[in-house]
């Protein structure tokens, strides 16, 4: 049975200029509760707290969305989870840019939900993207995804095209290419943690 949706918040000291809303991965199809020993949440979770210090000193604090399930379902449930995190952000920081970040399954919650006013930019780290996932979400806003070659659950090809898709509407599109990296994210974090914060903060730039 689902849950009610949560944060971890990891706020910058003082009032943060931008919230980076990072959006776990899940399965395709489940009804099951994302507790504490979901390796997608704890991935996140573990990179949130690597890139949280970074983040800070760039004026940025760090959100962490638990769903209300593992499963994308179709995706509505997903989206509507991250539309109602976007509005706590809004509660807490009024109308402070927001990035969101996401890994495989997040990466597709983030770009159904990036037409919200709030979204400045979607950042997708091996990202789990179908060709009938929107693009036109995306305009006016920037994207950029970083997928290895060794993934064997999501597809590089795949993600190739989606940039290409979402070139003639997004203000920013670019993929940047892992190399010799899986899906997990565990071998070479240090390169994902780096690509996450780093390509967050710099689609913040303009907005600051």
């Amino acid at each position: 049975m689902a849950a009610t949706p949560s944060l971890t918040r990891l706020d910058a000291p003082g009032t943060p200029g931008a919230v980076i809303l990072m959006l776990h991965g899940g399965k395709p199809r489940s009804a099951d509760v994302v507790g504490d020993r979901s390796a997608s949440w704890q991935r996140t979770a573990w990179m949130a707290r690597s890139v949280a210090g970074r983040a800070h000193d760039g004026g940025a604090s760090v959100w962490v969305l638990r769903y209300g399930a593992r499963g994308w379902n179709g995706g509505a449930d997903r989206v509507a989870d991250a539309r109602w995190a976007l509005d706590e952000v809004r509660i807490a920081h009024g109308h402070a840019p927001v990035i969101l970040l996401g890994h495989s399954m997040g990466a597709r919650v983030a770009v159904h939900a990036a037409d919200d006013p709030s979204v400045v930019g979607v950042v997708g780290l091996a990202p789990w993207w179908h060709d009938s996932d929107p693009v036109h979400t995306l305009a006016g806003r920037s994207l950029v995804a970083a997928h290895g070659r060794r993934d064997r659950l999501t597809s590089f090809a795949g993600t190739r095209r989606f940039v290409e898709r979402a070139r003639p509407v997004a203000a920013h599109a670019e993929l940047v290419d892992m190399g010799p990296l899986g899906h997990y994210m565990v071998k070479g974090a240090g390169a994902w943690d780096d690509v996450a914060v780093e390509s967050s903060l710099r689609l913040l730039t303009p907005a600051g």
